[in-house]
């Protein structure tokens, strides 16, 4: 659930970049903070523990349209990558209001995608959340290498509902601010009928050739609003010199949980400053 600001009328939306190891959801972040204006992100911080870390930093954008007066932003993490780290997925999942499945695109690595792909199914049920209802976006990421899964497999076995999904290197950039663009413009709606009972606008099927009803046509101008209340832009300018990101060392896991959730309400705080 979405992290809610009453005073502030900040509400900030929960996106978890979730995939196996070293597929590219650091690489992601790390690009996606390179690019974002200063003035509308958070500090790039990474919490550790003795075994693992949890990638973190807020982005506030420049245009997601307001919910009843709420501001938006948003909150971007990273899971460990290793599947040995059963509980520490599952807890960063908790309350996601959207996931972006990097899968890594190389041939000898299609196992490791599925099995990845099987533990989010199952973490997600535990949280009693359904995969099928749940915004996201598949990144089929390294497209810039040799020896690669074909888009269609991928689709095949890990996308058959047609999820949206986007090709992408996030080494050298391509596709991933089309990605964040992609899950944030249906992460906001659905927060949007989620925290506030604010139902979307149904989509509309085999729209005739002729002249319109004024009925027709108010639907139709309905439904433009929606798509325009669903546009996602960002402040963007290329950061120059090396990244900092702040790391901070912790006990346990509990103690990265309580960190995440204190830097959540830090950053609404602040940029209602």
């Amino acid at each position: 659930m979405a992290f809610v600001n009453y005073s502030t009328q900040q509400l900030a939306v929960k996106i978890v970049y979730y995939g196996p190891g070293l597929s590219g959801k650091t690489t992601n972040l790390r690009y996606i903070y390179s690019k974002m204006d200063s003035d509308c992100r958070g500090d790039l911080i990474c919490l550790e523990t003795n075994t693992e870390r949890t990638i973190f930093f807020d982005l506030l954008p420049i245009k997601a349209g307001l919910i009843h007066n709420f501001k938006i932003h948003f909150q971007l993490l990273t899971v460990p990558g290793q599947v040995f780290y059963e509980a520490s997925r599952k807890n960063v999942l908790r309350g996601a209001d959207g996931i972006v499945f990097v899968a890594d695109s190389q041939v000898p690595l299609l196992d490791a995608n599925l099995e990845n792909f099987d533990n989010l199914r199952n973490h997600l049920l535990e949280h009693n959340v359904d995969l099928n209802f749940i915004p996201l976006v598949f990144q089929y990421n390294k497209r810039d290498l040799d020896n690669l899964i074909p888009v269609e497999t991928f689709n095949n076995l890990l996308n058959p509902r047609g999820f949206p999904a986007v090709e992408s290197s996030a080494l050298y950039g391509w596709g991933v601010l089309e990605t964040l663009k992609a899950i944030s413009k249906q992460a906001i709606p659905a927060v949007r009928e989620k925290v506030f009972g604010e139902k979307r606008a149904p989509a509309q099927e085999g729209q005739k050739t002729s002249k319109k009803t004024p009925s027709e046509e108010k639907k139709e101008e309905k439904k433009k609003t929606e798509e325009k209340r669903e546009t996602v832009e960002f402040a963007s300018r290329e950061q120059e010199g090396p990244l900092k990101m702040t790391k901070v060392k912790f006990k346990d896991r509990k103690d990265v949980e309580k960190e995440i959730e204190n830097l959540a309400q830090e950053f609404t705080k602040e940029s209602e400053d």
